[in-house]
């Protein structure tokens, strides 16, 4: 087998290996040349070309999402680095392990007119669990340097970076190893979670307790903890759609629910302690109303961070939420109240609401969406991007098992399509991308990608522009809010499609999109589906069905 000259880029592969550091995202370039040798000569590594950096992130963090375990990205010196930013942000707040490798000049040649530097050092350093900087020479820092730095994303949940300098000459090889790396043992100390009994009393005491759950992974909690919530008749538990949690008890609607409430009826749902765990939360309106109304105390189950969204965190028990719900409910006391039965009640109404109002609704963004929650089949794994779609997607019923996921880190729309193909490449599931216009077209390089299942589909709600921005407060129709805010165009995914290779759909109505939906998901090869829908109608179909709800 064939290695890499240098030691130090011999040294870091070896050590990725030894890890278990399997999947390299590599994007091709000159300076990273000595770790591209290396990686794609060793049969170990799962080795994927991406051209586009900032395409190649996202698509790492796809994977690492899907494996929950650590991914790698190498690239060349320069601004290649900075177009990891917006996954690295993303891996941050979303607490993905992403391994950020990028190769360097040595120091002596920054900040003096060479070509192709930058600063790269701690270039990621708001946004990264940890940062190895490494020097040009191998040594014995820099294997700890490297294996901190996988410890840390796997322990911490996050990005770590990774700058190798190295000098040239770049491309040379040898049969050899200089040496083996110094590996050591790093080892999380797990310290026992044991919840003090005063919160158990607060909790059953407590006539009033609302959980919030955020984005999650399937099967992350227990059945059995799942019954304990849903049959206590002070909690109500809301749930968003990518909390994969389902109970017939839950309130998985939970704009359906808040936004027509009267101010009675808002004091009524207004609980003495919040618990919230999973991950960040789509709706807005929860967010307005709990800083509204606030809980007496808000309670935050979590690994690793508690964020005070509500101006009224008190507590952050560090454990997983498995482990904290077991113990809150080990001995169970008998609480009479009535909070579930009279907000569920409320609920019920608005759900007859909300079933009426969607058999009469016309063609439209949220009828198209409506039509997919009840046609995608089960198997599927569902991938939604940011804005308008996924704000739509928690407004339908979805089947309890369509695994839900979305980027709700930065809730930026500037890797949707990357994410969803990366996370195909290793999920268990055909993988269906449910995305808008804007959000597709952003991130159009995405398919530049040769590793796209056969299964794998997207569907773009094309709307002509930014839809979101006609329901949000301050819309006029004027030159200026169409072009700066709405961002109109006459775009379509028919062209990009030939280019890429992929199965090509369109439909702009209700019976062209049933009669190709058949077709377009029994299509054996990476597929398309395009809807038009009428741009200046969407937001008054979306804005109707909240009155109606009244």
């Amino acid at each position: 087998m064939m290695y890499p000259k240098i030691p130090l880029a011999q040294n870091l592969i070896e050590i990725f290996k030894q890890k278990g550091v399997q999947h390299i995202v590599i994007s091709p370039g000159s300076r990273n040349a000595p770790l591209t040798i290396g990686f794609t000569a060793n049969p170990f590594f799962n080795c994927y070309s991406i051209v586009d950096e900032r395409c190649a992130a996202f698509f790492a963090l796809g994977m690492a999402q899907q494996l929950q375990q650590p991914v790698a990205v190498v690239c060349t010196s320069g601004s290649a680095l900075l177009n990891y930013y917006p996954a690295v942000a993303e891996a941050f707040y979303s607490q993905i392990p992403l391994l950020i490798v990028s190769a360097d000049r040595p120091q002596s040649k920054i900040d003096i007119g060479d070509g192709q530097t930058i600063r790269q050092e701690n270039v990621f350093a708001n946004h990264s669990i940890y940062n190895a900087n490494l020097n040009e020479e191998a040594s014995e820092e820099n294997d700890l340097k490297i294996q901190e730095a996988i410890f840390y994303a796997v322990s911490k949940k996050g990005p770590v970076h990774i700058n190798v300098p190295f000098e040239e000459p770049l491309y040379e090889t040898t049969e050899f190893l200089h040496g083996a790396p110094v590996l050591v043992d790093l080892i999380q100390k797990e310290e026992a979670f044991v919840l003090d009994k005063s919160f158990q009393e607060q909790w059953h005491l407590a006539s009033k307790k609302m959980v919030l759950v955020g984005e999650l992974a399937p099967s992350s909690i227990s059945n059995k903890l799942i019954q304990d919530l849903a049959s206590d008749p002070s909690v109500v538990v809301l749930t968003e759609k990518s909390s994969n949690l389902h109970h017939v008890q839950f309130i998985d609607k939970i704009d359906t629910l808040i936004t027509p409430l009267n101010e009675e009826e808002l004091t009524i749902l207004k609980p003495e302690i919040l618990l919230t765990f999973g991950g960040m939360v789509v709706s807005k309106r929860i967010k307005s109303y709990l800083r509204k109304f606030q809980p007496q105390a808000h309670w935050h189950v979590d690994e690793l961070r508690a964020y005070d969204t509500f101006g009224a965190l008190k507590e952050h028990f560090v454990t997983h939420p498995n482990r904290f719900l077991a113990q809150l409910y080990a001995h169970p006391l008998e609480k009479q109240s009535d909070y579930a039965s009279i907000v569920l009640e409320i609920w019920n109404k608005k759900v007859q609401k909300h079933n009426t109002y969607l058999k009469e609704m016309p063609f439209s963004d949220f009828k198209v969406f409506e039509y997919i929650s009840k046609h995608l089949p089960n198997h599927f794994q569902l991938q939604v991007s940011n804005s308008s779609a996924i704000r739509y997607v928690q407004l339908l019923d979805f089947s309890s098992l369509t695994s839900i996921y979305c980027n709700r880190g930065t809730s930026g729309i500037d890797g949707s399509t990357s994410t969803a193909i990366g996370a195909a490449v290793k999920a268990t599931s055909p993988v269906c991308l449910l995305t808008g216009d804007i959000s597709f077209f952003y991130d159009s390089n995405a398919l530049w990608n040769n590793y796209i299942p056969r299964n794998f589909k997207i569907i773009i709600l094309n709307n002509s522009g930014g839809g979101i921005f006609r329901i949000l407060p301050g819309h006029e129709e004027t030159a200026t809010f169409n072009t700066y805010f709405e961002t109109s165009h006459e775009l379509t995914a028919e062209y990009m499609a030939k280019m890429y290779g992929l199965s090509y759909f369109e439909a702009c109505d209700f019976e062209t999109l049933d009669s190709v939906w058949n077709t377009f998901i029994a299509e054996s090869t990476p597929s398309i589906l395009e809807v038009f829908t009428p741009e200046k109608e969407n937001d008054k179909v979306l804005l109707r069905y909240f009155k109606t709800l009244n």
